[in-house]
């Protein structure tokens, strides 16, 4: 392994802006382009894309959007019908019946509207920190660390942080991430990781910030 220049965000984050830009984005930051931009359209679509592909998670969305973008469009429909339109999703049955319900309480609680709040977010079943904080930073502009999969293994190959957990990864990034990527973190290292820090082999020769990462953990690449 070669010798290692200081690590430095900034230039890690230029570097990497400009390696993603051949990429698909991140599903939520697409979304978001193409005017799904309301809390509760970005926490739906969130919750359609855990244990789902993007590609997949991104037609279901859309194809959910068809028919309801609100909570009072959603409360309208039965889980059974969520259910259905939901199909390609993974657990379908189980995640109609959580917007179904996220939406009814929006309904009688908050008037239908609802709040950039974490709390109320979190109080939602089958709604964590992922994505709570990807509603809150992509529909609120609201400054939150969005953690999945790649964000925690990119990082901690990096050596940035050292952690075991993705919301072990998300306290450490809270105190040593600048707070002007909090949000476009995760929009930077899913695309990355899906296409050049991958989880077997990286495309290490390829990589823009190769020169700075700490290579953590790998043990072979490409």
């Amino acid at each position: 392994m070669s010798v290692k220049q200081p690590f430095d965000i900034n230039r890690v984050v230029d570097r990497i802006r400009e390696a993603v830009r051949p990429f698909p984005k991140a599903a939520m930051f697409a979304l978001a382009e193409e005017g799904y931009i309301s809390p509760f359209e970005q926490l739906i679509a969130c919750l359609l894309s855990i244990r789902t592909y993007d590609e997949t998670s991104l037609v279901v969305a859309r194809h959910l959007f068809t028919r309801a973008r609100t909570p009072a469009e959603m409360v309208a429909l039965t889980p059974s019908q969520i259910e259905t339109l939901i199909r390609g999703s993974t657990y379908a049955d189980q995640k109609a019946g959580q917007i179904w319900a996220i939406a009814n309480r929006i309904m009688s609680d908050y008037n239908g509207v609802l709040p950039c709040d974490a709390s109320v977010l979190l109080s939602f079943t089958g709604v964590g920190p992922k994505c709570t904080n990807l509603a809150l930073g992509i529909a609120c502009g609201q400054p939150c660390i969005s953690v999945d999969i790649h964000v925690h293994r990119v990082t901690n190959r990096w050596g940035y942080v050292e952690t075991r957990t993705p919301e072990k990864t998300l306290t450490a990034l809270e105190k040593t991430l600048p707070r002007d990527y909090w949000i476009e973190i995760n929009q930077l290292l899913v695309p990355f990781g899906k296409h050049i820090c991958t989880g077997k082999s990286p495309h290490c020769s390829t990589c823009p910030v190769v020169d700075m990462c700490q290579q953590v953990g790998v043990s072979e690449h490409r």
